[in-house]
């Protein structure tokens, strides 16, 4: 798969050509970060548009609706058209004339036929991917639909194929004869802010870590580009990916988990590593093949302190296809530099079975510093108990060690698979 939508009729600039875009990542980073879209359709030979939520799970977006409703209806008998349209509102333009002025924006535009979804388990992921799109673990932390519910709910699938990205970044483009009017010109920023949260008549449970706005970065699953994988934040639609991804026992040898076999119990799993991001102890990725879209592992953040700066890189497995490329190299660079040079860590550090001797090789080829051993640390899951070998990297140890990850991938090189 290309790194981009090839275009069309459809999608190609009649003018601003320059601000048309056709990358694949650019164009999921807007559908991430967005949280409703504009769906656009024709009915009895008249033009419809429709707000409503949107999710994209790899290569699909999902639209929900209404089985009542008028697109919900139109797709009964087969795909219906559709037009997309996702829109962030990133500043405003002031020009010195009022031609130029204009607006800072990233939005997507996607054209194709959008089919209902029938099948169950589909349709159930789907529903779980759109709840977890306003909180990463929030499907988990509500009641699923019920019968009648999901009779009156209906989640269409748009492919991502007929695809454009269009963005205006930067300042004011005055005419060089305005340039001298003596108006202000200028951008002022826009943001979205969330603000406190006000519980429902009768709760007493605390906020959920998850909500948008409210958790402090370091516990924040924050999308990771790179060129062999992309990170991006765990959700229960992943199970469905990670069950064959990771369907070889050898994989989960070292995990204080047994192998879940199947799409439920991988969710369950998936679950469980939500949970603890609510605890605020563990933040977790998808680690996702970016030719395919495909989940091919998971990886996380656990033990975060952000007083004393430190977490650790953790829990981390890979579908063994994925073994010995740059998978592993390039997924561990992507969350050192996020910890060390965003988060602002003063160390981070790994934590590992004695007995998993690859995955000490592989950290120490990292640049981490084997600082000593656990005993008797935690139960494994055949009930034995486990001494974990424990590494650190600190702040002063990372320039060269990124250094030397950098010059590893650029050299096509990889360190081996670390599972700890």
């Amino acid at each position: 798969m290309s790194d981009r939508y090839q275009p069309t009729s459809r999608t190609t600039a009649t003018r601003h050509s320059d601000r048309m875009h056709y990358d694949r990542a650019l164009a999921h980073e807007i559908l991430d970060e967005a949280y409703d879209c504009t769906v656009g359709f024709v009915v009895d030979g008249e033009p419809r548009v429709l707000p409503t939520l949107h999710v994209r799970v790899g290569e699909t977006l999902y639209l929900h609706g209404s089985s009542g409703g008028r697109l919900g209806l139109s797709a009964r008998d087969g795909g219906v058209p559709v037009a997309v349209s996702v829109t962030l509102l990133d500043g405003l333009v002031y020009a010195r004339s009022h031609m130029h002025h204009s607006a800072n924006y990233r939005s997507v535009v996607v054209h194709g036929a959008a089919r209902l979804v029938t099948d169950p388990a589909e349709r159930r992921s789907a529903m779980d991917a759109l709840v977890d799109k306003v909180g990463a673990g929030r499907a988990a932390d509500s009641r699923p639909p019920d019968r009648r519910e999901l009779a009156q709910t209906s989640v269409l699938a748009l492919p991502l194929v007929e695809v454009s990205a269009r963005a205006r970044s930067g300042g004011v483009i005055d005419d060089e004869k305005d340039v001298a009017l003596p108006h202000w010109a200028g951008v002022l920023p826009v943001r979205r802010v969330f603000g406190p949260p006000t519980a429902a008549d009768g709760v007493d449970a605390a906020e959920p870590a998850y909500l948008p706005g409210g958790e402090p970065p370091w516990v924040v699953p924050v999308p990771l580009t790179g060129r062999h994988v992309r990170l991006e934040p765990l959700t229960l639609g992943h199970a469905t990916d990670l069950v064959e991804s990771l369907g070889d026992d050898e994989v989960w040898q070292h995990l204080p988990v047994r192998r879940p076999r199947t799409v439920p119990a991988m969710r369950d799993y998936l679950a469980g590593l939500l949970r603890a991001r609510w605890e605020g102890n563990q933040v977790a990725w998808a680690q996702v093949d970016p030719a395919t879209g495909r989940a091919i592992g998971v990886t996380s953040y656990h033990d975060i302190d952000p007083d004393r700066r430190a977490l650790a890189i953790g829990h981390t497995i890979v579908g063994r296809p994925w073994w010995r490329t740059g998978v592993n190299t390039e997924a561990k660079l992507l969350l050192l530099e996020h910890a060390f040079e965003v988060l602002g860590a003063e160390r981070v550090f790994w934590n590992t079975d004695i007995r998993n001797e690859r995955s000490q090789q592989a950290i120490a080829r990292l640049g981490a510093v084997r600082e000593g051993v656990l005993r008797r640390h935690r139960k494994r899951p055949d009930g034995s108990w486990r001494d974990t070998v424990v590494f650190g990297m600190t702040v002063d140890d990372w320039p060269a060690a990124g250094r030397r990850l950098r010059e590893i991938l650029a050299s096509g090189g990889s360190t081996a698979l670390a599972v700890a």
